[in-house]
């Protein structure tokens, strides 16, 4: 995998072409958790994109030691890969809401959570933690990310959607 980043093509065909190898070779899950384990970051990143659609994939929830690893990080680019849909069908909600928060913390833009909206539909605790997160940022003179409301936004939109009465 190393070499599909060397020498040539820009950052994003490199990282299509890591993640077409990775479909090519369908790693089984020790495998992959080698892969990633002794990976450059383009290299972690291009496995946390790919998990979704190994064929055969990884095990249900196998490969989430892999995208808990890359949320524990301060790498943008492994957040934002986490976050993706494999992260979307397998993280539970408290790891998710806090993959959330530490894109907010880190300026990684929620457009890179994939789900966001389906999961922070009506999500309660979710909305507490934004609040409490914006007060945070307020408290200590900060600017809270446009990306927060939005989200906050998204976590009402069940509970407004459940308070109309009932069409007959």
């Amino acid at each position: 995998m190393p070499a599909a980043g060397q020498g040539g093509p820009a950052p994003g065909l490199a990282e299509t072409a890591r993640i077409l190898l990775l479909h090519a070779a369908s790693p089984g899950g020790e495998a992959l958790a080698r892969l990633y384990e002794h990976a450059t970051a383009p290299e972690r990143r291009a496995v946390l994109l790919a998990l979704l659609h190994l064929d055969p994939p990884p095990v249900p929830r196998a490969a989430l030691p892999l995208v808990e690893d890359a949320l524990r990080s301060n790498d943008t680019r492994l957040i934002a890969a986490a976050l993706g849909p494999y992260a979307a069908e397998h993280l539970d909600p408290h790891q998710w809401r806090h993959g959330v928060l530490k894109c907010l913390f880190t300026g990684v833009p929620l457009s890179a959570v994939a789900g966001l909206e389906r999961r922070a539909r009506g999500d309660a605790e979710l909305a507490r933690m934004l609040t409490d997160y914006a007060r945070e940022r307020t408290a200590a003179g900060r600017a809270v990310p446009d990306d927060l409301h939005h989200a906050l936004q998204l976590t009402a939109t069940e509970s407004a959607e459940s308070s109309r009465p009932e069409e007959p």
